[in-house]
């Protein structure tokens, strides 16, 4: 069996976030019928539809970020919550990815999210705006477990690796979960 491929996409974008700590914890518990590959988002200049109309060639972070997600079978959100809400640059990246339009790399593509936060309520605002644009975005979303990951900050040891087992316990059912998921719905 020919393992899935999924672009791990995190929300935030700094090189030590919880966020991006908590993704490669993910990657590690997932089971070996998922391939997951973080996909950058940072480079993403803010969509702006005049960059690619008329004749004018997409900026190559938007060209190289759309084949990347286009080659995917599947995709795991990894994100913090700001303001009750996604980041700029995750919101972005949704739009790049859904341009232009009738040509959105996200159709159809199974996915799941985690939400992260060194706050109590794990990122649910986050979480469920996320959830509210893969319905337009026609992908089929992972409904159960949900996975919002609170007082993150405290569930990581001084190397960013989990140090508490019921949350590995979660993480890892989440990702087995996840990967049957991504089974039944992935299209081939």
């Amino acid at each position: 069996m020919t393992a899935k491929k999924v672009a791990v996409v995190i929300g935030s974008l700094r090189k030590d976030s919880l966020n991006r700590k908590f993704a490669h914890e993910l990657i590690a518990l997932a089971p070996p019928s998922l391939q997951l590959e973080i996909v950058e988002i940072g480079e993403l200049a803010l969509y702006n539809q005049d960059l690619e109309e008329n004749g004018a060639t997409a900026p190559q972070a938007w060209t190289q970020f759309r084949q990347r997600l286009q080659a995917a079978q599947a995709v795991l959100f990894v994100t913090p919550e700001y303001n009750r809400s996604v980041p700029a640059p995750l919101k972005n990246a949704i739009d790049v990815g859904s341009r232009p339009y009738g040509s959105s790399i996200w159709s159809g593509k199974p996915a799941a999210i985690v939400s992260v936060s060194p706050g109590a309520t794990g990122g649910f605002g986050a979480n469920h705006h996320l959830r509210q644009s893969t319905v337009f975005l026609d992908m089929p979303l992972l409904q159960q477990p949900e996975a919002y990951i609170g007082g993150a900050a405290k569930l990581l040891d001084d190397n960013g690796k989990l140090n508490n087992d019921s949350t590995r316990e979660f993480l890892q059912k989440f990702m087995a979960t996840f990967a049957a998921w991504v089974d039944t719905n992935a299209k081939a």
